[in-house]
């Protein structure tokens, strides 16, 4: 598995992502000329999760190169949802945010409805900063969601790094 630059060819698949009826909920769709404004942008980075099977999911970072150091995991999503990938996806783009866009601080945000992401938020090393109530409307749902807000620090995530057990040879 690797990450990879996405093209206006991968656009149909994040589409295809955005609109799934387990995502659409809790993920914004956006057209492919809102996608390809991110493609040049130095402020953002739009990328894909690939193994050799082709797109397995996409990320999206914003805010890069801010003043305040912090980075914007602002969406993301795996083609095979449920199984067993989300843990090492969300890995491998904490580990980019802090190696490759040199973030001092990545945060996210999550719909209070998507207890799956949640999970899979705190397990990665996030914490929980707050929770905007009734802040998000999702016109699938047809109303208005509460917004968790998680963070993750330089230091922290360079702690948990050094305390990770050494991959088998």
């Amino acid at each position: 598995m690797r990450l990879r630059p996405a093209t206006p060819d991968d656009f149909a698949f994040i589409r295809s992502l955005a609109q799934r009826p387990d995502y659409a909920p809790f993920i914004t769709d956006e057209d492919e000329a809102a996608l390809a404004r991110y493609l040049p942008d130095p402020a953002t980075r739009l990328l894909i999760w690939e193994d050799t099977a082709g797109p397995a999911g996409y990320a999206l970072f914003c805010e890069i190169g801010d003043l305040s150091g912090r980075v914007e995991l602002r969406r993301l999503a795996l083609a095979r949802a449920g199984k067993g990938e989300g843990s090492a996806f969300v890995k491998v783009l904490v580990d980019h945010a802090f190696t490759e866009l040199q973030a001092a601080k990545l945060w996210l945000d999550a719909s209070g409805e998507n207890l799956r992401a949640q999970t899979i938020y705190t397990r990665a090393g996030f914490r929980l900063e707050g929770r905007l109530l009734q802040h998000w409307f999702r016109p699938v749902l047809g109303r208005t969601v509460d917004v968790m807000l998680y963070g993750m620090l330089r230091a922290e995530w360079a702690a948990m790094t050094l305390a990770a057990p050494a991959p088998h040879a």
